[in-house]
């Protein structure tokens, strides 16, 4: 359906759209005020039923198609110029043009090709993207579908009016959930989602089946725990996005969303209402230190548990949760603020730390020891700026950035608004240490020598400023683009999609780049990474419409109190 003042002319397959503002006047307008106002995106649709969180934008107009095109019979599909048949297979529009009423970059309409070739069909309907495309390397796992890999690609599909992928997928990977779990003799958790799946085509018999992998046959056999946050995310952008809440009123959705948190709001031995995670559990997927209390799933659990408050029915069962949700919220947010926040005046705090404190009374409440505080941390942090770190746990803070744990703690008002700005003042002040020549550091800094032997077991494939330890991942520019717009400072963002735009297509969407600056292609990266594509589209359909915002972002919730003590950076 076509939103008002829409202008919906078809020239070949692109689409263009009369934009409500122009390129100059992006830079004037005050992001941070963007979400409390009401929205012109979909107007003609049913309004959300999650307003009572987060407002629409209302830079742009998100048009959709009411049209349906026509052919296609390849499993994987090739260029804009092909779309599906409307009665099998979902209608994909092509390569759209620019909002902002001036052509695309050229990389535009490269990128859709690539993603639309990644599509994976599930007895004639689309349901889901490969990791990658790269014909030249072992597929391994690469031509599976990931939760996590998705979620980029099926925010890119929902901001070009084309949702019906993004149904077949939370679909699909709801049934999965419902599958019997076991690894050896022990069985899985009833609501553990999948780490991937793949399906697998009988020619003898003509049929398909769906493969589902659980953790059983990833490397270290973790489970994924962010795969449930990442599929409630998903289910709720879906729904924004649409302004239709009748799938995630779905029973069987209704029931996923119950099982997830069922995982996570469980009562046991522990004394933080943080959830204790092993290595290798969610994108950094190997042995990197990041077990105990990772600020990827501190975050991703904050946004899905306001994700599900809002999308719960409030029924008998729903309330329940509702409940234990609210309190689980709260905690979670005061500890967070509190003991994961560092900036100039906590770090020399830190550092100033008496030890071995006893009773309720004590300041070094982990007993966190001053000389275990790494040299480099004193340097790279700057007088104005902050973040949260990678990990707190009894006597060890893991100092260490991450920065899918940063923007998703911004997008989901985790972060307080001043800790947001001192996020990316930190950021713009040590942009060549996390950016680069190719943004964005997955971490910072890397691991490397004896240090690296005991965190990695000498992991090859995680060397330093590569992979996960210090590599710089292009899909992360969606992230940070969704971050800068929420804060009111685009320029960050468009910065970073300039640099990414010099190298992404000439060295064909790389997975990630190694070296100190990002200079270097992957050792072991592959290319035509998908995710890497859907990033890269994704920024620059948030950055021409801001209204897409919205879809992955939370404003704040002002009833949980931020912690009262914090530095100069939070009031700059």
């Amino acid at each position: 359906m076509s939103a008002p003042n829409a202008d919906l002319s078809h020239n070949g397959d692109m689409r263009h759209v009369d934009s409500l503002c122009t390129v100059a006047e992006i830079d004037e307008i005050d992001f941070s005020k963007l979400l409390d106002k009401p929205s012109l995106l979909n107007m003609e649709r049913k309004r959300s039923f999650d307003e009572r969180s987060l407002s629409e934008l209302s830079v742009a107009v998100s048009p959709h198609p009411s049209s349906r095109n026509a052919e296609n019979t390849s499993r994987f599909f090739e260029p804009p110029e092909y779309v599906f048949s409307p009665c099998s297979r979902m209608s994909l529009m092509g390569t759209p043009r620019s909002q902002m009423g001036f052509e695309p970059h050229p990389m535009i309409g490269e990128a859709w090709a690539t993603l639309r070739r990644s599509l994976v069909f599930f007895r004639g309907q689309p349901v889901g993207t490969i990791a990658a495309s790269d014909t030249t390397e072992e597929n391994l796992n690469y031509d599976q579908v990931f939760v996590r890999d998705f979620v980029p690609s099926g925010l890119a599909f929902l901001m070009n009016g084309e949702p019906e992928i993004v149904k077949n997928f939370i679909l699909k990977t709801l049934r999965l959930q419902s599958w019997e779990k076991k690894i050896d003799r022990f069985h899985l958790g009833e609501g553990v989602m999948p780490a991937s799946f793949k399906v697998l085509h009988d020619p003898v018999r003509n049929s398909e089946t769906l493969i589902a992998d659980f953790g059983e046959s990833a490397i270290g056999r973790v489970a994924p725990v962010d795969s449930g946050f990442w599929w409630i995310i998903l289910l709720r952008a879906y729904t924004k996005s649409t302004g239709d809440s009748s799938l995630a009123e779905l029973p069987e959705c209704q029931k996923g969303m119950r099982l997830i948190l069922s995982l996570c709001l469980s009562e046991g031995f522990d004394t933080f209402p943080t959830l204790l995670c092993a290595d290798g559990c969610c994108m950094i997927d190997r042995r990197m230190g990041v077990y105990g209390y990772p600020i990827e799933i501190q975050a991703l659990f904050f946004m899905a548990l306001r994700c599900a408050l809002l999308l719960l029915k409030h029924d008998d069962e729903g309330k329940e949760f509702i409940e234990r949700i609210s309190k689980r919220l709260h905690a979670l947010s005061y500890h967070m603020r509190s003991y994961f926040w560092l900036d100039f005046k906590q770090l020399n705090d830190i550092y100033r730390y008496k030890t071995e404190e006893y009773s309720h009374t004590a300041v070094n409440k982990f007993n966190v020891i001053p000389d275990s505080l790494p040299d480099w941390v004193f340097d790279f942090m700057p007088t104005r700026g902050g973040y949260f770190i990678g990990n707190v746990s009894p006597a060890r803070m893991d100092f260490r950035w991450f920065c899918l744990g940063n923007c998703v703690a911004i997008l989901s008002s985790l972060a307080t608004p001043e800790q947001s700005m001192a996020i990316m003042d930190l950021i713009e002040s040590r942009w060549e240490e996390l950016a680069g020549e190719m943004p964005l550091k997955v971490c910072y800094p890397a691991i490397e020598n004896h240090e690296w032997k005991i965190v990695t077991g000498c992991d090859p494939k995680n060397t330093r400023w590569s992979y996960h330890n210090g590599g710089s991942w292009p899909v992360l520019l969606w992230l940070l683009t969704a971050a800068s717009i929420k804060t009111g400072r685009p320029q960050i963002a468009r910065r970073a999609i300039e640099l990414a735009e010099s190298r992404l297509l000439k060295d064909n969407w790389p997975e990630y780049y190694d070296g100190k600056l990002g200079r270097y292609v992957g050792k072991q990266a592959r290319k035509f990474q998908t995710w890497s594509v859907a990033g890269y589209l994704v920024a620059k359909m948030m950055l021409e419409d801001p209204s897409h915002l919205g879809m992955i972002a939370l404003e704040d919730d002002k009833q949980m109190k931020p912690a009262m003590r914090r530095s100069n950076s939070w009031t700059c």
